[in-house]
């Protein structure tokens, strides 16, 4: 395992849930980190509490996304881990759903996602000509599962873990390693956004059945994947509670 003390760490969707908790574990590595969120707020209260720097921006908007990335890389340097965290699930029924849900996961969990690396590659490119650069993408179990009513969610996280796969072969030659992490049950916010009544039950009920790991979990998975050696690629992790399978 290699330090990640000399390591300068992004994280995107950090105002609460896994990025906040990633922005913990990262900042405890020893990892110089900066985090990004919607919520003004939550993250000033995530920046006070693990030392990070941070910059409020919305994925889905480009030019203010990339805005905040330069200037957090304005006070803390060129990033060698970045972490694509930020994520929408809002499922329902398909003939009932609002399609104003679907063009927000659309555009946050794989638009804004490919925001997020355009802002951030150049800088991993760089940093994997003298060191280790990670690229971590934020997917989910559900990449990987039919459930009724998550058809666009499942849908959106499916195309995270194949442009996963297609970023390792474009820049795992330039010494990016890229992974995917797709966590099942966590705490986090996510059910908290859902509109519709009956998902909001389903969800609920389904919690019950399968309690949620902590967020936590899924830092130290971050963590551990970024230490090791950097000739060393974890392509892909699913972290799941025991009771989920």
């Amino acid at each position: 395992m290699t330090s990640l003390t000399e390591r300068t760490a992004l994280i995107t969707g950090a105002g609460s849930g896994i990025g906040a908790a990633t922005a913990a574990a990262l900042g405890a590595a020893g990892a110089r980190t900066a985090v990004i969120g919607r919520r003004a707020d939550r993250l000033a209260e995530v920046a006070a509490a693990t030392g990070a720097a941070h910059a409020a921006a919305d994925v889905t908007d480009r030019a203010g996304f990339a805005g905040a990335v330069d200037q957090l890389r304005d006070r803390v340097g060129r990033f060698d881990l970045v972490v694509a965290n930020a994520g929408a699930m809002l499922p329902a029924a398909f003939d009932t759903a609002a399609e104003g849900d679907w063009d927000r996961m659309v555009s946050t969990n794989i638009t804004g996602l490919l925001t997020t690396v355009r802002a951030t590659i150049d800088d991993l490119v760089a940093a994997a000509e003298s060191g280790p650069a990670d690229l971590v993408l934020v997917g989910s179990i559900g990449a990987h599962m039919v459930l009724p009513g998550y058809s666009v969610y499942n849908a959106t996280k499916a195309a995270v873990a194949h442009l996963t796969n297609h970023l390792r072969a474009e820049f795992g030659p330039r010494g990016v390693r890229v992974r995917v992490i797709e966590p099942g049950m966590v705490e986090s916010e996510l059910a908290a956004g859902v509109t519709d009544p009956h998902a909001a039950v389903a969800l609920k009920r389904y919690a019950v059945e399968n309690p949620p790991i902590p967020a936590s979990a899924i830092g130290d998975a971050v963590v551990w994947s970024a230490s090791l050696p950097s000739a060393v690629n974890v392509a892909s992790m699913i972290v799941l509670p025991t009771m989920q399978g």
